[in-house]
């Protein structure tokens, strides 16, 4: 079972758009191989950045709306939002230490 929340349409808005901490959403989809790469470093990135950074996933099949706003055309696609606005896109899986990289800018 995953450690990271799942965000849908219904309560993106609060859990991203006005959270106060950045928000790393990791757009998937549960038959991507590279999406299931991806989740257990995340996972491990969460952890060391509780408190600071809420790591959460967003399923593309099933809020497809949301990844056409935000001009996702592959996954996994990783878009680091802070203050409600995208801040860093990382397209396909990204290392444990391009994330940490990528998050100490903004924590």
């Amino acid at each position: 079972m995953s450690l990271l929340n799942q965000v849908t349409q219904n309560n993106f808005d609060n859990q991203v758009l006005t959270n106060e901490k950045p928000v790393l959403v990791d757009f998937y989809a549960d038959w991507c191989g590279p999406c299931r790469t991806q989740t257990p470093i995340l996972e491990a990135v969460a952890s060391e950045y509780a408190g600071k950074v809420d790591i959460v996933k967003l399923n593309v099949d099933q809020d497809a709306a949301l990844s056409a706003q935000y001009n996702v055309r592959s996954i996994p696609t990783l878009i680091l939002f802070k203050g409600g606005k995208p801040v860093n896109v990382q397209v396909g899986v990204s290392s444990a230490r391009q994330l940490k990289t990528i998050l100490d800018n903004v924590v």
